[in-house]
């Protein structure tokens, strides 16, 4: 059994950055860990995951290059670095985890993934 719990979300103007934590409690060395948000009156859409036990990662296309993935040493926390954030990445922001190896993809809405965060809200505007 996993708990996730996520922090770092506020208000940013368009541009600036945010670093989002996922805190996981429980033996995560084996999991994926995803990051996944929903904007008002839109579907889930998977935003980045990183394999905690090869350390591959992979982006949503409009994210690439502006977010980053990366865990700490301990594998206990998970962090999304966003940076030159616009309007559209409004959405709450959700961290999950799924046991499943090798490598992750950004891909749907994230279904299948086991374990889920409360969220953390993300407001780019000026």
């Amino acid at each position: 059994q996993l708990q996730l719990v996520e922090s770092g979300g506020g208000l940013v103007q368009p541009g600036g950055f945010l670093r989002l934590s996922c805190k996981v409690s429980g033996t995560a060395d084996r999991y994926v860990i995803g990051w996944l948000r929903q904007a008002p009156g839109k579907g889930r859409e998977g935003v980045s995951c990183i394999n905690l036990r090869d350390n591959t990662s992979d982006y949503a296309d409009s994210v690439k290059g502006r977010f980053t993935i990366s865990s700490d040493g301990a594998k206990n926390t998970v962090f999304l670095q966003m940076s030159s954030l616009k309007p559209e990445d409004t959405a709450v922001y959700y961290c999950a985890a799924v046991d499943w190896h090798p490598g992750c993809l950004v891909v749907g809405s994230g279904d299948w993934y086991d374990y889920w965060g409360q969220g953390t809200q993300v407001t780019v505007s000026s």
